[in-house]
């Protein structure tokens, strides 16, 4: 494999002029290649060439390349990058330094901050925002950044902790503001408020019989129907982050099980979003225990 084949496959089809020159062609014979159509011109000086698709890949390399070697990917774009999405749509996001003359071109946003050097990450050869920073900047722009979180921390991709610690860095930042409040909502978990708004819930759909922290051995059921054996237990966007609160919610699924009861497990988004569903569910566990 060639040095100029070699680098198109680590870039995903895309380069750029410096780049062809030092693997051996002329700047003629790159001009040629593009005016022969053999190479698509993505954005000055960098390529796509022929053979290989503009996939959303080449889309954020080129937009990284155009944008230099101190540009961050970030946004979307980067929670695409670091595999917090499977794919995404949109202009890609670059964070430049203040002083930087990068101006916006087709498909690509350019925002002017200077990042802390640990907001910075190299993934696969591309400059992107630290994954809890990406997270936060990419669920406060996202149509339903609730359920952007709710995937990111349940699949490991960051914790709340460094979440928090990312927010604190960034604080009164472009998007923050936003990404504040589903931080908050974020540290809710399964108790105090998701349990008052499902109380209030049940009780405004006219269902009684149930009991907040019924106790079940030495832990507690967030609401229980006790004469339906109905356990229900509410799961946050936090629920999944730390090993010590996954295994004991997964030892009181399985406490409940064994003792004979049915569990229903809602979540934020289920209660706040879809609260019919909720009542819907509800009803139909306690008629099949009836």
């Amino acid at each position: 494999m060639s040095k100029l084949e070699d680098l198109l496959l680590r870039q995903n089809g895309v380069i750029t002029r410096e780049q062809a020159v030092r693997c051996g062609l002329s700047d003629r014979t790159v001009s040629r290649r593009v005016a022969a159509g053999a190479w698509r011109t993505l954005y000055p000086g960098v390529f796509l060439v022929g053979g290989h698709r503009l996939t959303d890949a080449a889309r954020v390399r080129a937009a990284s390349l155009w944008g230099g070697p101190e540009a961050v990917v970030s946004g979307p774009a980067a929670a695409f990058w670091l595999r917090m999405t499977e794919r995404f749509d949109g202009s890609v996001d670059l964070t430049v330094h203040s002083t930087t003359r990068r101006r916006p071109r087709p498909g690509v946003r350019v925002r002017r901050r200077d990042l802390r050097p640990a907001d910075r990450v190299m993934v696969n050869g591309l400059a992107v925002t630290e994954p809890g920073l990406t997270a936060l900047e990419a669920a406060a722009v996202l149509p339903d950044g609730v359920a952007f979180l709710d995937r990111v921390l349940q699949q490991h991709h960051v914790r709340f902790e460094h979440l928090h610690e990312a927010y604190c860095g960034a604080v009164g930042a472009h998007g923050m503001a936003r990404a504040g409040v589903l931080l908050r909502e974020c540290a809710d978990r399964a108790d105090s408020r998701a349990e008052r708004r499902l109380v209030r819930v049940l009780r405004r759909a006219g269902i009684t019989g149930f009991v907040v922290g019924h106790p079940l051995g030495r832990m507690k059921i967030d609401i229980a129907f006790p004469d339906a054996r109905l356990a229900i237990e509410l799961d946050s966007w936090a629920w999944h982050t730390d090993h010590d609160r996954f295994e004991a919610d997964r030892e009181k699924g399985n406490a409940l099980t064994d003792a004979g009861w049915n569990l229903l497990r809602i979540t934020w988004k289920e209660l706040t979003e879809h609260s019919d569903r909720v009542v819907a569910r509800v009803r139909s566990a306690l008629l099949r225990a009836a």
